[in-house]
């Protein structure tokens, strides 16, 4: 009853501060929507800047061959699962030209095609296997586009050669994406981790919250209550859960109407988002502990905050450190940070159609860090603060 004592109270002083908790609940939304506008709202295309030096060659029934062209406009025909391009090709004169493009970043690589290409390939269609040409490529290669585009065009190139020449690899290769994952722009991709990052923002308002009761001597009054540190900080962290799930589904309503598509239940993705939330206010809880004013939280929550960010996956993969194996699966070291476990279950449930039974590990995972932290935070908070 306390407890559902200081929930109350706690809404009421956030509703009091209307500016502070509407940019907690419209951060999320804003970065969805800043994604979709960066990615504008597809996937990401590859500037190939073409130089053909290919002079063509005259073949025995006195047409020319213009093999050039025909591979240039073979690069074209890379696309999405959807249809969309995901290579762009801009001709250039010359490597001379291309440099300064390149330098600049206004694409991802060049491709030069040989004089003699034509008359390669025409050669080896009549059964001359002796002659051979060279096909030069480059560019910026700290460009994180550069291997990508590279690879795409040299694929679409090497796929033309052979239909051209008729010969064919020993080897087949046969791509079969998990779920409707190949069908999934750019814009989509991104979607999980952003609402991730939603949750994990929560962290300053958990800390500052809790901060502000120290700052204002809300918490001395509150002692002279029967009112016990697990009351309040419950009451707190129930108020922010439903604070921060707002946020996470106002974010996911964003992203659908924007034209994002669910493969799995949206009430899945919720419930993940929801037990993220309550893992993150522990964290918060921790940093409160230690602070005493609400600037003092705010610089202290930006480090777990940053810890969060970038080694949980929701910006970018890193390489997973394993310390041991539980039940057949590998624990890594980022595994004590819940959006590690967020993104996962996100990724499966929204690109991959997954269930909650096959999101069973991660969500149980959030769950024993929710409760590890939160007893954390309500043991140092006591030790802190009410003692």
């Amino acid at each position: 009853m306390r407890a559902i004592t200081v929930f109350r109270k706690t809404l009421r002083e956030m509703s009091r501060e209307a500016w502070m908790l509407g940019l907690t609940l419209a951060f999320a939304p804003f970065f969805v929507l800043l994604y979709y506008l960066i990615t504008a709202g597809g996937s990401t295309t590859y500037t190939i800047l073409t130089i053909n030096n290919d002079t063509g060659f005259q073949l025995t029934d006195g047409t020319t061959l213009h093999a050039g062209p025909e591979a240039v406009a073979a690069l074209m025909s890379v696309t999405y699962a959807d249809g969309q391009p995901l290579l762009k090709t801009r001709a250039v004169a010359s490597l001379a030209e291309a440099e300064p493009i390149l330098r600049d970043r206004g694409a991802a690589a060049f491709i030069l095609i040989p004089e003699n290409f034509s008359e390669t390939l025409a050669r080896q269609q009549s059964g001359d296997r002796s002659v051979t040409t060279q096909i030069t490529f480059g560019g910026d290669v700290s460009n994180p586009y550069y291997m990508v585009g590279v690879n795409l065009s040299l694929t679409a190139i090497d796929g033309y050669i052979m239909k051209a020449t008729g010969q064919q690899p020993l080897i087949g290769y046969v791509e079969k994406p998990l779920g409707a994952s190949a069908a999934r722009t750019e814009f989509e991709t991104y979607v999980p981790g952003t609402l991730i990052f939603a949750v994990i923002l929560l962290i300053f308002l958990a800390a500052m919250t809790v901060a502000r009761e120290i700052e204002t001597g809300t918490l001395r009054r509150l002692q002279l209550t029967p009112i016990n540190s697990l009351d309040y900080l419950g009451g707190v962290t129930a108020a922010l859960v439903l604070v921060g799930t707002a946020a996470f589904a106002l974010a996911f309503v964003c992203a659908i109407a924007v034209g994002f598509r669910s493969q799995g239940s949206v009430w899945a993705a919720l419930l993940v988002g929801a037990v993220t939330c309550l893992s993150v206010i522990g964290l918060g809880m921790v940093v409160a502990s230690f602070t005493r004013t609400v600037s003092q939280a705010f610089i202290v929550a930006n480090f777990p905050m940053a810890m969060m960010m970038f080694f949980s996956g929701v910006i970018y993969p890193l390489p997973k450190i394993i310390l041991f194996s539980l039940g057949g699966r590998e624990i890594g070291l980022y595994d004590i940070l819940p959006p590690t476990h967020a993104v996962v279950a996100l990724n499966k449930i929204l690109s991959l159609g997954a269930g909650l039974g096959d999101v069973t590990f991660e969500l149980s995972a959030l769950a024993i860090l929710s409760v590890i932290y939160f007893v954390i935070g309500v043991w140092m908070f006591r030790r802190f603060h009410l003692q």
